[in-house]
């Protein structure tokens, strides 16, 4: 665990969410904007504080298989394996929900997504309360994920979010891979950094509320335009920024990115805030490969620059 967090820091944190009161905390992908998930009014909250539809469910973040069964109707024999495969790690599993779970969470859905996530300050947070942690990503709703302690502090004031653990940059960068397991075969609701193209098919969000988060149209998106281009396109007029991996050129400000997905995803909402803060025209950014490890950053990209 960092050693920038303190025991003292740990259990007020803890103390927070069993108030019912909101806290971000680190993990592996984005910061999350964390609740009592069992607290009915406390999740109500994250929505306000977020400007997030009631249309769109939270993950729920557990310190234990035992704990997810817990909040589960059913638990597959596919949940059990995928969980001992991936867990703790970026992957939510989307599963019939037990009644305990609050319709707030899930958006009045009969399903419910649990992870666990790796990060050992998010795992401490949950042993320490010792319920589970209801926690979108901890932004305004559709803009840029944070990355970094700072970019939630920049996001909500302090009777919003009384408390903010700092874990430093986060690993990953980007949200976690979503696969539901509520029906006959397992069904790919959210591409991440975790490939499942031998299990999983394209989801129809089909009913009004979304059967997973970030599944609206657009979503991750900075304040400045984002524009998709393929590598030596042409800018349009005014002050631009260019992000590429593979080539470069044009007349925009040039600013390479990784060549690897790992690497590029772990960096790219660090460098859209920063970007953000630089009060360009537009971000253009040079198109991914079309290729299963780059599949969560092209779902990423293609709802921001909507």
């Amino acid at each position: 665990m960092p050693a920038r967090l303190t025991d003292h820091e740990l259990a007020r944190a803890a103390q927070l969410i069993r108030e019912g009161k909101l806290v971000g905390f680190p993990t592996e992908t984005v910061y999350g904007l964390g609740a009592n998930a069992l607290d009915a009014r406390a999740v109500r909250r994250i929505f306000e504080v977020k400007g997030r539809p009631a249309t769109s469910p939270v993950i729920v973040h557990v310190k234990s298989i035992e704990m997810a069964r817990q909040l589960a109707q059913a638990w597959p024999a596919e949940a059990q394996r995928l969980a001992e495969e991936y867990w703790p790690g970026p992957l939510t599993l989307v599963v019939p929900k037990h009644p305990r779970v609050p319709d707030e969470v899930t958006a009045g859905l009969d399903t419910v997504g649990i992870r666990m996530p790796a990060h050992p300050i998010a795992l401490a947070l949950i042993r320490e309360a010792g319920l589970p942690i209801a926690a979108p990503s901890a932004n305004k709703f559709a803009r840029l994920s944070p990355t970094t302690a700072r970019h939630v502090r920049e996001s909500f004031t302090e009777d919003e979010v009384p408390l903010v653990l700092d874990g430093g940059p986060t690993e990953i960068g980007i949200e976690s891979t979503v696969v539901s397991l509520a029906g006959r075969a397992p069904v790919l609701l959210r591409p991440g950094m975790i490939a499942f193209e031998n299990i999983a098919r394209a989801a129809d969000p089909g009913s009004e509320a979304h059967p997973s988060p970030g599944m609206h149209e657009r979503h991750y998106g900075p304040r400045t335009r984002i524009l998709l281009v393929d590598s030596g396109a042409d800018f349009p007029a005014g002050r631009g920024v260019y992000l590429w991996w593979n080539r470069s050129g044009g007349t925009a400000k040039p600013v390479r990115m990784p060549a690897t997905a790992r690497e590029y995803a772990a960096v790219l909402y660090r460098t859209l805030h920063d970007l953000d803060a630089e009060s360009w025209d537009w971000i253009a950014v040079e198109r991914v490969p079309d290729s299963i490890e780059w599949m969560g950053i092209r779902d990423r990209l293609d709802r921001a620059a909507r």
